[in-house]
């Protein structure tokens, strides 16, 4: 009879044991945002020599990665930007 009450108690244990471990797991875990922009570039020439590479090393500088970046998109509605860019930044405040 007290082998069993052991039993039991050590099956409770564990199981509170790994509600606990599950919880702390479930809150680390922050999943990526993905940040998809449609930019319509007037000027290609200032685009690609003035903006492009400052705010590139800005947004991996905060942390941002490319994720792609098409300058020739096909639109499935509506009309066609001249660029596409997706990021993937790690939080909301970091974007």
């Amino acid at each position: 009879m007290k082998t069993y009450y052991t039993i039991v108690l050590s099956m409770f244990a564990g199981a509170a044991l790994g509600a606990g471990v599950i919880q702390s797991l479930h809150a680390q875990a922050k999943p990526p945002i993905y940040y998809v922009a449609e930019i319509d570039v007037k000027e290609p020439d200032a685009y690609g020599k003035e903006y492009a590479p400052k705010a590139q090393a800005m947004i991996k500088a905060a942390g941002g990665r490319f994720l792609a970046a098409d300058p020739h998109p096909v639109p499935f509605e509506g009309e066609q930007k001249s660029r596409v860019v997706i990021q993937v930044w790690d939080s909301m405040e970091k974007i």
